[in-house]
């Protein structure tokens, strides 16, 4: 099995890219990212720590709540979490992110790069007030590279299609897993019920 090593080899395995897939690239948000965004309620966000450690994200809330401040710059509420906060470590030490966002139910997704900064600005926190609770911080990106993403992707893993859903019950539990993977020693249904109940405090 060879590896590829170099940008040059890299290009003679693949084929030149469609001048319209690198023509899509914009530096701004247009009236069409903007509408994405004001429908997509969930996104993941991608980081590296500088010395290379990866990591990627969820975040979701209700259909736009991720706000465009203006055509360069948007900002991403950051709700209670499990704390880890691998994504802010790392953008604190490089702030380049890359940002997905999803609509359910569409094959496309809007794309963002860009550098983020962590803001706690009483102003901007108030924007995102929810059920009479302000978020923790605020994700300030400013936006450098903005483009839509084909719907290959979906198309091929049927992601949005109801026949392809699992049963849940088929597959372990969070509780389950969680059990097994740190020994816990709760039973595996008091994990999942003290999930549950924490799930609805802490939700925002």
């Amino acid at each position: 099995m060879s590896t590829i090593r170099t940008v040059e080899e890299l290009r003679s395995v693949y084929k030149p890219a469609l001048e319209r897939s690198l023509q899509k690239e914009m530096k701004s948000l247009d009236k069409h990212a903007k509408a994405f965004l004001a429908i997509s309620p969930f996104l993941l966000i991608g980081s590296s720590a500088p010395g290379g450690r990866g990591d990627v994200s969820p975040k979701g809330d209700q259909p736009g709540f991720v706000c465009a401040l203006d055509d360069k710059t948007i900002a991403i509420p950051d709700r209670p979490g499990n704390n880890r906060l691998d994504t802010f470590e790392n953008i604190l030490g490089n702030p380049q992110v890359g940002l997905i966002f999803l609509v359910p139910g569409m094959n496309e997704t809007l794309r963002i790069n860009g550098r983020a900064e962590l803001r706690t600005d009483a102003d901007l926190l108030a924007m995102f007030e929810h059920q009479g609770k302000l978020p923790i911080s605020v994700v300030v990106v400013h936006v450098e590279e903005v483009y839509l993403h084909c719907a290959k992707a979906f198309m091929r893993s049927g992601l949005w299609d109801p026949s392809t859903f699992i049963e849940r019950g088929s597959f372990p539990s969070f509780g389950a897993m969680l059990k097994d993977q740190i020994a816990l020693e709760e039973p595996v249904d008091e994990i999942d019920r003290n999930l549950a109940e924490r799930y609805k405090v802490t939700l925002y």
